[in-house]
Order: C-alpha cells, then structure tokens, then sequence
C-alpha cells in the first residue's frame, strides 16, 4: 500500500467521529482559500495554485516547491490541502523514517503510473533536512525529469539543509509566522465552526489575547491551547474560558528555538547585537530564550567572550575579565545556577561604554597584510642574539627605549611598505579616551607623521 499522507481509513474514522480527532486536526483548511495567512504564496497563478489544478494545463507544468518556515505555519496543511484538491496521484513520505529505498519505490509507481494511464504524482517529503545528501541525491532524476512534482516541507535553512541541485531545479517558498490577526481569525473559526467547539464555550478578549502570545505565530499551538483550555472549562460548567483557566491549563509558552537551526544562530545574533546596542533588557530576554531552550551555557560564554573585544574592548578593559570569568564558572557549575553568572556577565556588557577600535584596527592591518603589504623587518629590529647576526646587520642601531628619560625611542618599527599607516582609532567613550591621548602623544614622539 502505498505510504498516503491521509490513508482512507483515517479520513472515514475522522468522517464518523470528527471528535476524536484533535481541534487542529479538524479544523485543517479544505481549500486554499480557507488558508490563513501565506497569501503572498496564494495569488492566482502561484506555483501551489497551479499544483491543485489552477491554470496547470500547457506546457508549462506545475514546479516542485519547497516550502520554508516555522512551525504551524502551514507547511503540511497546504501539502493537505493539495492532496484533496490536486487529480494527480499523492504520495507522502517523512524524511524521518523514509529512505533512499522508499523513495526509488515512489519514482518507480510514479513513472508506472505515468506511462500506464497518464497519471501524474505529486510526492509530499516533511522534513527533508533530515535526509542525507545521498538520500536528497536519489530525487533529483525524478525532479529534473519531473516523473514526479516535489512538495518538500522544512524548518531549517534550505541553503544549508538541502543539497544545491535540488534547490535550483525547485521553486523555494518561503512561509511567515502568522500574525496576530491571522491566529485570532483562526481561533474564532474554530469556536464556531461545526468541525470546531460549534459555539460551545465563548472566549473573552484577555483569555484571546494571552492565547494569542502563548502562540507566538504558531496555528497548531493556539489550537492545542484552545481545545485544552475550552475542554477544562467545560469539565468546570463555565460558559467561557476564563484567564485563570487558560494560565492553569498551559504553564506557559514554548520557546521558539532550535538549537540545530536557524533560531540557534538567529537569537545569538540577537544576544549580541543587543549588547553591542547597549540594550540591557532585550539582551537579557534572548539570554532567557537560549537559557529556557537549554542552549549549552559554555556556548553563550564564549559569544559573551567575542563581544566584549570585538564591541567594547579598550572602552573597558574589565569587560573581557568578565566574560572570562563567566565562561570559567558556568563550564564548573553548569545550569541552572549558570544562568546567574551569564545574568551577571550579560548586564556588564550590555551596559559597557562601546568601542570597537580593537576590530578595526586588527582587521585593516590584516587587510594590508591579505594585499601583500608585509616588506621585510628592519634591520635594527631583527634578532641579533645568534652568532654572524652582526656581520649581517642585525640589531645595530637599535635604540632600547627603557635606556631614555621618556621610555620612548624615535626610530622606526613597522617595515618601509606601512611605515606611514595608522590602523588602530582609539574611542573616546569610557576608559578609552585615556589611550586615545596615549597613542597621540607616543605617534608623536615617534616621529611618525600624522594622517
């Protein structure tokens, strides 16, 4: 039998008891247009309008699609929808337990069905950044010679989940987290609706909008919610879902994270641009998400460690200490008393004055160095412990500053190529401002001229 996204015998348990299936579950929309949000992807002509049968007639067949985003977004519910709309033979398989054989097993009914009675397949593939790259290799015949049109869903970057060839003979959509309104017209669809609650609770606007943040964009959660909280208020005789009840039946909302995807790099970007913005209380509600998503504290230290050189370095120079120090602890003590020293550490960068003078300056001498200007070192500077190193001219000439009043000797020390180059440009926020007037006065005893 072949592996059907909504085998027969589920859809005839659903038909005879739709209430044994879960609110999410039957409140699935049965067409496109009962899609809520996503409308980008649902103009006449789209490639998911054209793959239910919409203007797919010519030539030009409808493009497999890989369907991008966050979770409960829609990607399976637009591949349902699909599947009860399209003509065309559906085949589901999950990344999470198919594999190369389950899929040569597809193309082959696929170009069977084709060649015998003119059927085409459309192939549902959930999670494919769980296949392989020669698990994701096996597709690309029957995509290119379109023996099947490819529905692949995930919540991981394509660009670095899904294998380039695959990629560039697919249309890449891209899903948006639901908003607001979206999720409060889709929970007020499922109050009333007859596959829904059919009116049977009412839903006051505090209890819609802490449902709406408990949601955070996802459709599958607020529906989860819902049914939980409705079904407790109707196990209480209330006539509606109150506050206190919602709150009593879901604790609280799950993060949005994932530490193997995009939101692990997306929130410790944000960590960090957030300190560097010297915005404390956002700074600290990303270190709240990746410490409640049980991020690895040793990797939140060591971005604390970058940016208190790369964002605020000889503005003060307590910030790296710091940050070692936090990393030194947590990697001893570990969660949950870690989140108290990434707290501590967090807050004294984020309120640091700012300077990154140190990543300028090593990045525009690194950049001189990439473009060849190295030259050699002068003579007086070379090493002249070794026996000939005289003869050679090594070492003569050099001047030892700690022989002079000022501990500073005129002479030169960077080779002929940049002699005359300023990389380091001191700040004058915070402590900085101190080595700003240093470098001035030790550039000028230097007898280096001024750019």
């Amino acid at each position: 039998m072949e592996p059907d996204l909504f085998t027969a015998a589920a859809e005839e348990r659903q038909e005879k008891d739709p209430a044994g299936s879960p609110l999410a579950v039957r409140m699935r929309p049965r067409t496109l247009d009962e899609v809520v949000g996503q409308q980008h992807l649902l103009r006449p002509g789209s490639p998911l309008r054209r793959l239910v049968g919409e203007g797919a007639g010519g030539p030009a067949g409808p493009s497999s699609v890989i369907l991008w985003g966050p979770p409960g977004t829609g990607k399976t519910t637009l591949a349902y929808v699909v599947s009860k709309a399209t003509n065309k033979r559906f085949v589901e398989l999950s990344a999470i337990t198919a594999g190369v054989k389950e899929v040569r097993a597809v193309i082959d009914g696929a170009r069977r069905a084709t060649g015998g009675y003119g059927k085409e397949t459309v192939l549902f593939l959930d999670e494919i950044h769980r296949f392989s790259k020669a698990q994701q290799d096996s597709l690309l015949p029957a995509v290119e010679n379109r023996w099947v049109t490819l529905i692949a869903a995930t919540t991981e970057n394509p660009y670095f989940s899904v294998i380039s060839p695959l990629l560039s003979r697919s249309l890449l959509l891209t899903l948006e987290p639901l908003t607001d309104d979206d999720v409060r017209g889709l929970l007020k669809r499922a109050l009333s609706d007859e596959r829904g609650l059919k009116n049977a609770v009412a839903l006051p606007d505090d209890t819609e909008d802490h449902l709406l943040r408990i949601a955070g964009g996802d459709a599958r959660r607020a529906l989860t919610a819902l049914e939980a909280a409705a079904g407790a208020a109707l196990d209480k005789g209330e006539p509606e879902v109150s506050l206190t009840t919602l709150e009593e039946t879901v604790d609280r909302a799950a993060v949005k994270y994932d530490r193997d995807g995009d939101q692990h790099y997306d929130v410790a970007s944000a960590l960090i641009k957030s300190i560097r913005g010297s915005d404390v209380d956002a700074a600290l509600h990303y270190l709240a998400r990746m410490i409640e998503a049980g991020e690895d504290p040793r990797f939140i230290a060591r971005r604390l460690m970058i940016s208190a050189s790369e964002d605020i370095g000889l503005a003060d120079p307590n910030a790296l200490p710091i940050a070692v120090a936090a990393a030194q602890a947590v990697a001893m003590i570990g969660f949950p008393e870690a989140a108290l020293t990434l707290s501590h550490a967090t807050i004294a960068l984020a309120l640091a004055p700012k300077s990154n003078s140190a990543t300028t300056a090593i990045g525009a001498a690194m950049d001189d160095v990439r473009k060849g200007l190295a030259g050699s070192v002068p003579p007086h500077l070379r090493d002249g412990h070794y026996k000939g190193a005289a003869k050679l001219g090594h070492a003569q000439g050099y001047v030892y500053p700690h022989d002079l009043p000022e501990g500073i000797a005129e002479q030169q020390y960077a080779p002929d190529a940049i002699k005359d180059r300023e990389y380091y440009t001191p700040g004058r926020h915070g402590a900085e401002a101190r080595y700003a007037d240093a470098v001035e006065w030790t550039r000028k005893h230097l007898g280096r001229r001024r750019s």
